[in-house]
């Protein structure tokens, strides 16, 4: 019984922190040029998703919030940047401590990549962007966590 007990302890401790590892990614992050905020959080069905919360410069030239104006759908093109999501589908890979079969969305060009993302040994978290399954292949951008949401 000893031995069942302290095995149930042991599942239950390695399961708490992959937990932990996985949810690492969550909250509010401040992208490579500083010009944006993107909240990470784990959506409905167990995915990881980066929404856009906060742009340096929020209002076209003529005063407008700006929009996604480069975006491949012309139906699209009037949604306002900020609350679009950036990053979609992003599962936890414990054994290769990522997060993978991802994509990103660059609003800047209109493009959306597969992409996966990790931290690296400062607590910076990268992202990279590739196509047509060539992880070698594609950008990578580093982004720093903020303690809370930009206004």
């Amino acid at each position: 019984m000893k031995h069942v007990l302290i095995l149930s302890f042991m599942i239950l401790a390695v399961s708490i922190t992959v937990k932990a590892q996985s949810n690492r990614v969550v909250g509010f992050w401040l992208t490579e040029k500083k010009t944006s905020q993107v909240e990470i959080y784990k959506n409905s069905a167990g995915k990881y998703e980066g929404k856009l919360v906060w742009l340096d410069e929020p209002l076209d030239e003529n005063g407008r919030p700006k929009t996604d104006k480069d975006n491949p759908e012309q139906s699209l093109r009037s949604r306002p940047l900020k609350g679009i999501i950036l990053l979609k589908d992003f599962e936890w890979d414990a054994q290769d401590k990522e997060w993978e079969n991802g994509t990103i969305y660059d609003p800047e060009n209109g493009k959306t990549y597969d992409a996966y993302m990790w931290f690296d040994d400062n607590g910076v978290l990268n992202i990279k962007g590739f196509v047509m399954g060539m992880r070698f292949m594609g950008r990578s951008t580093a982004w720093t966590k903020e303690t809370r949401k930009r206004e």
